[in-house]
């Protein structure tokens, strides 16, 4: 069953550090998700980041990696700027910031 959501939030969900320890942390904002699933979207956005200065390109490997990692459909969002109203699939969903940049990540 699919649940919508809201995105952003008002309220801070937690957390998480990325895995070298370097950089800012991400602040997840709205999460419908498994603690290791979190960390493995913190992980591959900060990849991504590392990799592409280009919101669209890191949006793309982001799409990318999840799609291969955990089947299709999965869909990103990366900005500083943006609303969104989304419907996913339960345990889908994760919206966080990594400094000043938004990532929205969902499976539908």
């Amino acid at each position: 069953m699919a649940d919508k959501v809201d995105a952003p939030t008002g309220s801070d969900a937690g957390s998480i550090a990325k895995a070298d320890g370097a950089g800012p942390k991400a602040i997840i904002k709205n999460v419908d998700m498994g603690e290791e699933m979190q960390q493995e979207a913190v992980d591959v956005a900060s990849a991504a980041l590392e990799k592409y200065n280009i919101e669209k390109d890191i949006a793309a490997q982001i799409k990318k990696e999840f799609d291969k990692r955990h089947g299709p459909t999965w869909h990103v969002v990366v900005g500083k700027n943006f609303g969104s109203y989304v419907t996913h699939e339960t345990k889908h969903f994760i919206y966080f910031y990594i400094g000043s940049l938004a990532i929205l990540i969902w499976k539908s």
